[in-house]
């Protein structure tokens, strides 16, 4: 247990540090938006291709693919059955949908590596390309339906979301040099891994900063339910469909570890874009950021 926990530490610690950063105003706040767009275009992208083109994939990641996916659709299941039964309206809904199963990938791949080494952030980066296209779906999805400024956005304009999105371009250049045997391509590659070993520390720093503390402190029973449903019932439910479909130790370990991550901060960039509640989103994803220091570790020794 202390293991983990120490391992995991400079994670968070590092999380801490973009807050302290930002609050003490040590770097412009036009440096923030800057960062983010920089890590979510270059650096995060970068990272994915240079694993997946790496990465081991066989045919027994189908079973951790699949145990990941039930996981997901278990908390999207339960929290949309549960909505007659909350008491808040649609844009409020739809933000703690997106915190039952967005999670965050900078957290993961700097967890991963911390943990596992290059076997357990290829199996992340696999795990990447399985979950999120499936979350970016899912939430735009019902972003569509309950959302507040939703109206116009139509099947054509969420396939068009998820072609333009970087992340599954580059997870699909990334298994186009995998399943093609290329690999990492010579020097161009290299370019690539230069620019990847920027993508965990920025990415950080960068969700630390974003944290939002007066959002957390008027947390209510929405932020408790998505709390729920992706730090517990995500990871659970993927950890115990991993055993039952018998693979591999390591991958039940990062299916669980992904699965187990507090949600992104992208969440509440499309909340702002179709007519969420912000203000939930962000108490969301600043409790479930705190909250995840405790129950990663937690779960990664249970499983």
């Amino acid at each position: 247990m202390s293991d983990v926990f120490g391992a995991l530490a400079p994670i968070f610690l590092l999380i801490l540090f973009g807050q302290l950063l930002r609050r003490r105003r040590m770097l412009p706040e036009s440096f923030w938006p800057s960062a983010d767009r920089l890590t979510y275009f270059l650096f995060f992208p970068c990272l994915i291709v240079d694993e997946l083109a790496r990465a081991d994939i066989g045919a027994e990641v189908a079973g951790m693919a699949a145990a990941m996916v039930t996981g997901v659709l278990a908390s999207a299941a339960l929290v949309l059955a549960a909505r007659p039964l909350m008491r808040m309206d649609g844009p409020a809904f739809s933000s703690v949908f997106q915190g039952s199963v967005r999670p965050n990938t900078y957290v993961g791949l700097a967890a991963s590596k911390t943990l596992y080494g290059s076997a357990g952030l290829g199996l992340t980066a696999v795990g990447i390309a399985v979950v999120v296209p499936l979350v970016n779906v899912l939430c735009v999805v019902v972003m569509t339906r309950f959302g507040r400024d939703s109206r116009g956005t139509g099947v054509r304009a969420v396939l068009n979301g998820l072609v333009r999105n970087p992340i599954i371009v580059a997870v699909a250049i990334g298994a186009l040099l995998n399943l093609t045997g290329i690999g990492r391509p010579p020097v161009l590659g290299s370019v690539v891994e230069l620019l990847a070993r920027a993508a965990l520390p920025v990415g950080l720093l960068s969700v630390g900063a974003g944290l939002d503390f007066g959002a957390a402190r008027a947390a209510g029973a929405g932020v408790a339910l998505a709390a729920s449903a992706k730090l517990l019932l995500v990871p659970v439910a993927t950890g115990l469909a991993g055993m039952a479909l018998g693979i591999d130790a390591l991958m039940v370990t990062i299916a669980v570890l992904f699965n187990a991550l507090p949600c992104s901060a992208s969440a509440y960039a499309l909340a702002r874009q179709m007519g969420g509640d912000t203000g939930l989103i962000a108490g969301i994803i600043t409790v479930q950021t705190m909250l995840a220091a405790l129950t990663l570790p937690l779960l990664l020794v249970l499983f």
